[in-house]
């Protein structure tokens, strides 16, 4: 499909610490270009659930204006939004349906029929389905694991994996996205997000476990033999670790994360014993010395307890000694020291940190290089999942658009290239402040982007040669 016609798909990111706005599109060789990027700290949310309405409003606000800030040419109308909470739970259940027109081959309106029947499952009062994901299929009793279209027969049937949220909860967030501006194009479960940007096929195949570590909840999906398997979130992370160390250590919240970031590991074996850390003393107070040691004792605590949770749910589908592709880590709670180590040996099982940049197009991975932003990611190419399924439709008014005109200067950020009318992703770990810097770069620029305007129709490859030479600082 020519570029033109794919739609831009817009990720928002609802964190606990941060709110992330990404936008993309896939270019002709099915890679994702990034458009915008946006990123603001989040107030109002606590855990995955909203919390204050108006503060999370503006903190949506505030990423998504510096998204369009990255990109002035981009409008932005929809976006996929991720979820999570602890209010989250998952079952599995079977449908079957008889077909009435035997002689015609299965074809997709079946499929759906037989999707949409289990919304009739009972789930508790107050929760709401989020979504429902067919494993195995069944053609009259004889399995496949591919969906069954174009094939024959009389009953079709599936296992499926559905997955619950509290009502009251979806609610506030869609409310949040609505009086942004913005409407809501779907929820999807942040761990399914976050798989979708750091898994492979290989993964897939092999089983994995996708264990998404961020600052309000960690959230973890299991596939095996190319299915999911189980999807949980465990209501512990991030923010837990900065609390035990502020209680433990008896330091402000702000000290205590700075603490974690620059001097935590995940094991206290590997902290030295001869190294402390000076917090300044409160109001005349003296200086505080804190031990490297003690502050991994506390760290390795609570990571211990999440790995954990980690297992007792790999027990429970019985997999816990079967994920060949291991665990897969990611969230910011995976940039942690000696992470891999720690989840090695209480799991048992090999580990990796899964970067979001399987699925970009050339010059995007290094700037987004950083598993904070696997969930915002795997939002895009969710959309495009839908999108490329027929499940949803993108196309005419009220969407996400790029306008072509290029009559006043683009703001630069450190680390754009020149795509004609688009601009690519900008780097998310350059400072935004640094603006009289970016407008002498993006001065220079304005007339290679003009030629390469002008010759972009049908020179696609050399285009994209010119911009993988431009490497993001």
């Amino acid at each position: 499909m020519n570029k033109k016609e794919q739609p831009i798909i817009v990720g928002l990111d609802i964190g606990t610490t941060k709110v992330v706005a990404i936008a993309g599109r896939k270019n002709e060789f099915g890679k994702l270009e990034i458009l915008g990027f946006g990123k603001a700290e989040s107030a109002g949310v606590s855990h995955g659930v909203v919390m204050n309405i108006e503060q999370c409003i503006r903190s949506i606000e505030q990423a998504i204006e510096k998204c369009l800030q990255s990109n002035p040419n981009l409008e932005v109308k929809e976006v996929y939004v991720g979820i999570a909470g602890q209010h989250i739970k998952s079952l599995q259940t079977r449908g079957d349906r008889v077909r009435m027109e035997t002689d015609e081959e299965i074809s997709k309106a079946d499929i759906d029929l037989l999707i949409k029947d289990q919304y009739k499952t009972y789930i508790p009062a107050g929760d709401q389905i989020i979504d429902i994901i067919p494993q195995e299929y069944t053609v009259d009793n004889t399995q496949t694991t591919f969906s069954p279209i174009g094939m024959s027969g009389v009953k079709i049937g599936a296992n499926f994996h559905i997955i619950t949220g509290d009502r009251n909860a979806i609610r506030n967030i869609k409310r949040c996205v609505d009086k942004s501006g913005l409407n809501t194009k779907d929820l999807v479960l942040q761990p399914l997000a976050s798989a979708a940007a750091v898994m492979s096929d290989e993964d897939l195949e092999a089983g994995v476990a996708i264990v998404d570590i961020g600052c309000g909840t960690t959230d973890m999906a299991v596939f095996y033999d190319g299915i999911l398997k189980h999807t949980a979130v465990i209501p512990y992370a991030g923010v837990n670790i900065t609390n035990d160390i502020r209680n433990g250590l008896g330091v402000l919240r702000a000290q205590a994360e700075q603490m974690k970031v620059q001097f935590g590991t995940a094991l206290a074996d590997e902290a030295n014993a001869n190294a402390y850390i000076t917090i300044p003393g409160l109001r005349g107070l003296p200086p505080k010395e804190i031990s490297v040691k003690n502050l991994a004792h506390i760290i390795q605590a609570r990571m211990q307890e999440i790995l954990d949770y980690v297992v007792y749910h790999l027990k429970q589908i019985d997999l816990d000694k079967r994920l060949y592709g291991g665990i897969i880590l990611t969230g910011g709670g995976a940039q942690l020291k000696h992470i891999i180590q720690l989840t090695e040996y209480v799991t048992g099982l090999g580990c990796r940190i899964g970067y979001p940049n399987e699925h970009l197009a050339g010059g995007h991975a290094e700037a987004l290089m950083n598993p904070t932003y696997s969930t915002c990611i795997g939002l895009i190419l969710r959309g495009y999942h839908d999108y490329e399924n027929g499940r949803l439709r993108f196309v005419g008014d009220g969407g996400n658009m790029v306008h072509a005109e290029l009559d006043e200067p683009i703001p630069a950020i450190r680390g754009e290239q020149p795509q004609g009318a688009v601009m690519t992703a900008p780097d998310p770990v350059a400072e935004w402040e640094d603006k009289e810097l970016a407008r002498q770069k993006n001065e220079k620029r304005n007339e290679t982007m003009k030629r390469l305007f002008d010759r972009m129709k049908g020179k696609f490859m050399s285009l994209f040669e010119e911009v993988d030479d431009q490497e993001i600082e």
